[in-house]
């Protein structure tokens, strides 16, 4: 989008608020997306070298002269004072918006923090038509009772109780989708759910290299997702691991497994092995299931994945798979059990030893089907697990942004530049 988005509040980051939160991620994220961001607000900071910030004091809820009018306004009186302010911020709101392409304004269309903004914005959205608005509704003054008794009948109370021409709609919440369409009798299609929720790359610090793997391989489209750490040498009956993941594609058809190493390094065949593998997976319908990362280098490089993004694949990956048939010990086994992750994994004296009857355990040369049935059994009764799997799919904003916002946001761009 070579026309910038402008994103609007009282304040902005680094004030901490749930608003704020959802301001700065939908900046980063605009960004990654290659589009430009410019956050205008009463009050905040600079917070990220590639996202522009302008302050215009008088947008913040709290500034004297917005406070001293929110007085007079909870009476019942409009002063003078309220149309001197809101000109003031129109004037000075205008060379800003003149260069937007799109303007999202999170709560000023519904709540009551400062009304000489929303006049200000109702004039310059509605009446004069100068950008399209995205209306990202949090609070809705005129549905709490809290801020009822502040609310009168007339203007500027009604800007927050009327549909306005040409604006799109965008709530938080079914609960707060239901309390718009009962204000402005609006429909559900008209006002689409975007949620706020948390970003699972900053949460669970995720470096560079797992973010770029995730993204590339769609990995977040997944579940489960299935990690098996290991280098690419025959004993670690890697196959095995490919053939309970196809059989297990008939209970969770999107799920991924995630092969971490490379071929072992003091093997020449293990470079055949791999070969092998990657023809079963041809061979079993995998080729967007299976991955081994080894295979995702840059440059036409082969990847070597530093620890620091193992790990990564550890928080991001739901279930340790580990079929091995012989091994000495086990330490993957030890870092899925400080993460709490379940494990399925063959029955080994060295892992009897270390886990004792608190993981799953397999016969390798059990029959595939036989081995996945039990795993799919394990896990649809694995309430964690459904709740990670539904957390990451309404809630984490690198699914959210792109599939929610970022393509209504090209939409509305569309229609105002369509040759852009």
């Amino acid at each position: 989008m070579p026309h910038p988005v402008g994103i609007l509040h009282y304040s902005a980051p680094p004030i901490i608020g749930g608003v704020e939160s959802v301001i700065a991620h939908h900046a980063r994220l605009f960004q990654e997306a290659g589009t430009e961001v410019q956050i205008v607000a009463g009050r905040g900071a600079p917070f990220d070298p590639q996202v522009q910030m302008h302050i215009i004091p008088e947008l913040d809820s709290r500034h004297p002269r917005v406070l001293a009018v929110g007085e007079q306004l909870a009476q019942g009186n409009v002063p003078e004072a309220f149309f001197t302010l809101r000109d003031e911020i129109k004037t000075r709101l205008q060379p800003y918006l003149q260069s937007l392409g799109i303007l999202i304004a999170h709560n000023v269309v519904t709540l009551h923090k400062n009304l000489p903004l929303t006049a200000a914005l109702y004039d310059l959205v509605v009446e004069e038509q100068q950008m399209p608005l995205i209306a990202y509704v949090h609070d809705l003054a005129w549905k709490d009772p809290l801020y009822l008794p502040e609310l009168h009948e007339g203007y500027p109370w009604d800007l927050l109780r009327i549909r306005w021409s040409g604006v799109q709609y965008v709530t938080i919440s079914r609960h707060r989708q239901q309390w718009l369409q009962e204000l402005l009798g609006l429909s559900p299609e008209e006002v689409p759910v975007i949620y706020p929720g948390i970003s699972l790359f900053e949460f669970l610090d995720i470096g560079d290299v797992a973010r770029r793997l995730v993204r590339q391989l769609h990995l977040l489209d997944h579940w489960p997702l299935f990690l098996y750490p290991t280098r690419i040498t025959r004993r670690k009956n890697i196959e095995g691991s490919l053939a309970i993941a196809a059989e297990l594609r008939k209970t969770f058809p999107e799920l991924a497994l995630i092969i971490t190493g490379p071929p072992g390094p003091h093997n020449p065949k293990n470079q055949t092995y791999l070969e092998e593998l990657r023809e079963l997976r041809r061979t079993l319908h995998l080729d967007n299931h299976v991955y081994f990362l080894y295979e995702y280098g840059e440059k036409d490089q082969p990847l070597l994945l530093p620890d620091k993004a193992v790990r990564d694949f550890y928080r991001l990956c739901d279930v340790l798979l580990f079929p091995s048939r012989r091994e000495g010990f086990g330490i993957p086994l030890l870092e899925a059990g400080v993460l709490q992750m379940p494990i399925f994994a063959s029955r080994l004296a060295p892992f009897e030893e270390i886990a004792e009857d608190m993981i799953h355990y397999f016969d390798p040369d059990a029959p595939p089907d036989q081995i996945a049935a039990t795993i799919a059994e394990t896990l649809r009764d694995h309430t964690a697990l459904a709740l990670k799997r539904r957390v990451i799919h309404n809630f984490a904003y690198e699914k959210t942004f792109y599939r929610d916002l970022l393509p209504l946001v090209r939409s509305i761009m569309y229609t105002r530049f369509p040759t852009s």
